[in-house]
């Protein structure tokens, strides 16, 4: 082959995968070449993702999160506090680059928004008056309670999980969040709350002795859940860049004291399950 054919095959190969490149190049590429800031949207939800007296974002999903950015080389980060029920459409809005805060990898988000590799894996539990004197440990005990209402947060698995176990719109109590939930349930208006296991802890230890945490364990198992980070899918060639990242970072141990003031153990590091399997069972 001629010399200077080599060289316009490899140069056009070059332009190419150049251009492939910039073509899959998402959103979230394009503003950190601009020299834009990593734009973060969470909701105020208790151990998992919450602003400190500063505005600045603490809990352990932020933690991990932004200790994987750091890893990449990203300290320039924008938080923003939200409604647990616009993480999503604000994601898919372009007003976010990134959702923390604890949102578990569920089927029906995966069809909507892309999640990173699982960061931990929980379990849910209920928020009951100490006592348990309608003896309320799962969603079954809920059906048998004529009568009975259980209160969750618009958008979260506890809705899904509610329903799929039988429960219909007329015993469940939907609020915007953790200040909602415990004055419903200190104004007598539910007699149980959905949450997950570390919020369960948080509200009854702020209740001053009203409330108490059921036992995770009286709940099915197909209630355990994986948590990620949200992303759009255009922004697939961050995600993937991030994925390589938290592959080194969770589990580590900076990650493990990061994280250890909110309660994380290596018991909720997220083991072998991948998003891919967990948007296919859960």
């Amino acid at each position: 082959m001629p010399m200077n054919l080599t060289k316009t095959i490899v140069a056009a190969g070059f332009v190419l995968a150049t251009s492939a490149f910039a073509a899959v190049a998402g959103p979230l590429t394009d503003r950190i070449e601009a020299g834009e800031p990593i734009r973060i949207g969470f909701s105020n939800i208790p151990i998992w993702g919450f602003p400190d007296e500063n505005g600045d974002a603490k809990g352990f999903v932020n933690s991990i999160a932004l200790g994987i950015l750091a890893d990449m080389g990203y300290t320039d980060v924008e938080t923003t506090v939200t409604e647990w029920g616009g993480l999503i459409p604000g994601l898919k809005a372009n007003r976010y680059d990134m959702i923390t805060g604890g949102l578990y990898i569920l089927n029906s988000r995966c069809e909507n928004i892309s999640f990173s590799e699982p960061i931990g894996s929980m379990g849910d539990a209920f928020l009951v008056p100490t006592g348990n004197p309608k003896n309320i440990n799962n969603y079954k005990d809920v059906l048998a309670n004529e009568g009975s209402t259980l209160i969750m947060y618009s958008g979260a698995n506890t809705v899904e999980a509610s329903r799929k176990e039988g429960l219909d719109d007329s015993q469940m109590m939907q609020v915007p969040g953790p200040t909602e939930t415990l004055a419903a349930m200190k104004a007598g208006r539910a007699d149980a709350a959905a949450l997950t296991y570390f919020e369960a802890l948080y509200l009854a230890e702020q209740s001053e002795g009203q409330f108490e945490v059921t036992d995770p364990a009286a709940l099915p198992e197909w209630t355990k859940n994986w948590v990620g980070i949200g992303f759009r899918d255009a922004d697939a060639d961050f995600m993937a860049r991030f994925n390589e990242a938290l592959a080194g970072y969770v589990g580590s141990e900076a990650m493990l004291a990061g994280v250890a003031e909110y309660g994380y153990t290596p018991s909720h590091l997220p083991g072998d399950k991948s998003t891919e399997w967990v948007c296919a069972n859960r």
